[in-house]
């Protein structure tokens, strides 16, 4: 591999293969010496000496890894079994453990007690510090709460919180008892919490009396209030005094989180659990249909999410390590509570928008707590880019050592603005790409030791094997997309869809035999590197030429008047399926002309296949709450269809109206 001229070249000319790529980026950056000097792993001769032995035995190398990296209270007996008829794992089957012990009892046994934990900031600017004694006393507190209201081992706790510190409190605090928590995003609708808690049968409901967003008081409880009233498995309500709201509170049911907790020891010790125990089970949107229920069971997850916290942010002792992620996405499970607490890491959490009061807020948490290593999504980033330069020029990053992105490939030329502006040129990238489903980052790049490119997840983590296929389950050549399969187990993978088996088998198992499918489309590039191309359900089939709509999208975002795009199919007499891109502009005013503009934009970026016969100009798109694109419901509105499917997840209602009232 050598070090490419710094820029962004793309290729009028069409692939053979199952997708075809159109796009080629061929900037190459590698990690800055001073940071590769005191990395982890320091070269690619150290990643790939690591990826071969893991690849030669992989049960041994995660046998290894286990006894080092988590307490046990027994040892494991096996380290690896799979179950041909369920297609269910097995991970260190005869062992017993704890995550929470592992999480909070294993540092303070280590000495690092009175090291930070949490730092917490609130929307309104109050603050809380946690250390790791701290943080202990506080789970085993509400432990003892929630063994005082009849949860025992198995039994489902549904929370419905803001990002205070009482949400991962109540994670661990279940993890510590055994119990199983469903953690549900504090935005969904009372239907969506009703559904949830009906197909976990939650025991008990964790919420708080409201939440701040942007100023203004969300009412929490009101919405809870409403599910619970179809939630019949329910028997208790444990209610957080957040905002200082008013509240109906329904006697014998509801209990207010402070009186209880006031009352409670803060002696709990770690119910040790069989490795194979339920951790938690998260609600994830299908394309259609009900949402699916996640299923992580207790040690692989928690090794998992440990290991690849300490591979891919090179995490140090010294660290300050803030994953902007709502603990209501897995983002949050593995990347603010099970990786970096098991690892020992301080990290920040922030209960509110990242433009409220302004749009530096994120900046100033930063610069207040000298974040050494920030974590964020693409969608965000996007936006940083829309609000403008000014408000990240108020504040000093220079704490800054190591950038990440994660929630959906991020776009070249986004890239670039991340790399540039907030990491002065000075901090690696790491883009990662793993899912709720594989429980912790699959690949990425690791920041010693693999240069990057600019929209490539680059290599896999060791013990993972991915495979790129085509529809018969043949793998593909280079530059040749296909469907991105996982073809060796690994510890952190998911152990089902909680009640629904059959649907967990035909959707990840049986469409290429042996092999975990990931449902998105990649490719890989001559040095190996992958590139995500988007849902398999979202390539665009263009006059027998399948498109991806990743490489579309990052056309258009390179375009400087360009914020955000989306592109789907609609259907065409002639092509079979015409390219419509919904296109949100910077301060440019949308106008035919910018339409045309952009249009000869892409037909030099990528040819005149990819070039868009419709763009749409909207202020937002319809985005999940964790901040992907809804595409199943733009390609709807472009083909003039009704709205169909779940979409219990969609952030801004608004943003799907004006866009079907342009229809």
């Amino acid at each position: 591999m050598s070090t490419s001229d710094p820029t962004s070249v793309a290729s009028g000319q069409i692939a053979s293969g199952n997708i075809d790529s159109v796009m080629h980026e061929n900037r190459l950056f590698p990690p800055p010496a001073d940071f590769a000097a005191n990395a982890c792993l320091k070269s690619m001769e150290d990643y790939q000496s690591m990826w071969d032995e893991a690849a030669a035995d992989p049960q041994a190398f995660w046998a290894d890894l286990a006894k080092k990296e988590l307490h046990w209270f027994e040892p494991f007996k096996e380290t690896f079994a799979w179950n041909e008829e369920s297609c269910v794992a097995e991970w260190f089957s005869g062992g017993k453990t704890n995550a929470a012990y592992n999480c909070l009892d294993r540092n303070i046994d280590q000495g690092h007690g009175d090291r930070t934990a949490i730092l917490w900031e609130g929307e309104p600017g109050d603050t809380r510090t946690l250390t790791y004694n701290q943080l202990q006393k506080e789970v085993c507190r509400f432990a003892n709460v929630l063994k005082g209201v009849g949860v025992e081992q198995g039994d489902v706790v549904s929370i419905y919180m803001p990002m205070t510190p009482e949400l991962p409190i109540a994670m661990l605090a279940c993890a510590r008892i055994g119990a199983i928590h469903s953690v549900i995003f504090a935005g969904f609708s009372a239907e969506a919490i009703a559904d949830r808690n009906n197909d976990a049968k939650a025991k008990v409901q964790l919420t708080s009396d409201g939440a701040w967003r942007r100023g203004k008081v969300l009412k929490l409880k009101e919405t809870v209030d409403e599910a619970l009233a179809k939630s019949p498995t329910v028997e208790t309500c444990i209610v957080l005094n957040r905002v200082g709201e008013e509240v109906e509170m329904q006697e014998g049911r509801d209990h207010w989180w402070g009186d209880l907790v006031e009352k409670a020891s803060d002696d709990c010790s770690a119910t040790p659990l069989d490795s194979e125990t339920p951790l938690f089970i998260l609600y994830t949107s299908g394309s259609t249909g009900k949402p699916k229920g996640i299923l992580h069971t207790t040690a692989g997850y928690n090794l998992f999410a440990k290991k690849s916290f300490q591979w891919v942010f090179d995490h140090k002792a010294e660290d300050v390590f803030w994953c902007t992620a709502d603990c209501g996405w897995v983002t949050g499970h593995s990347y603010l509570v099970y990786g970096p607490l098991a690892a020992g890491a301080t990290c920040v959490m922030y209960e509110g928008a990242p433009n409220f009061p302004d749009e530096a807020r994120f900046w100033e948490i930063v610069e207040k707590y000298q974040v050494t290593t920030f974590y964020t999504a693409p969608t965000a980033i996007r936006a940083f880019i829309k609000w403008g330069d000014e408000h990240v020029e108020k504040h000093d990053l220079s704490s800054l050592r190591l950038l990440g992105t994660v929630g959906e490939g991020i776009n070249p030329e986004a890239w670039m603005w991340y790399h540039k502006k907030i990491g002065n040129q000075q901090c690696p990238i790491v883009d990662t790409w793993w899912q709720t489903e594989t429980g912790g980052i699959m690949m990425s790049p690791l920041p010693g030791a693999i240069p990057t490119k600019p929209g490539s997840c680059t290599k896999p983590l060791p013990g993972i094997i991915p495979k790129i296929v085509d529809e018969s389950g043949n793998e593909v050549d280079e530059n040749q997309g296909g469907w991105l399969t996982i073809a060796e187990p690994w510890p952190g993978m998911l152990r089902g869809i909680w009640n629904d088996m059959d649907r967990y088998k035909e959707v990840y198992w049986e469409k290429v035999p042996g092999k975990y499918l990931a449902g998105d489309n990649a490719r890989y590039d001559e040095d190996g590197y992958y590139w995500i191309m988007g849902r398999i359900d979202d390539v665009l089939n263009v006059s027998g030429h399948r498109l991806s709509t990743i490489e579309i999208e990052s056309a258009l975002v390179s375009h400087p008047k360009v914020a955000e795009a989306a592109a789907v199919g609609r259907p065409h007499d002639l092509k079979g399926e015409a390219v419509a891109v919904f296109v949100s502009v910077t301060d440019a005013e949308p106008n035919e002309a910018l339409r045309d503009e952009l249009k000869q934009h892409v037909r030099k970026e990528i040819g005149a296949l990819a070039q868009p016969d419709d763009i749409r100009f909207t202020a937002s798109l319809p985005k999940t709450r964790s901040g992907k694109i809804m595409r199943r419901l733009l390609k709807d509105i472009a083909a003039g269809k009704e709205i169909v499917g779940d979409t219990t997840t969609l952030e801004d209602y608004e943003a799907l109206a004006k866009l079907r009232d342009e229809d």
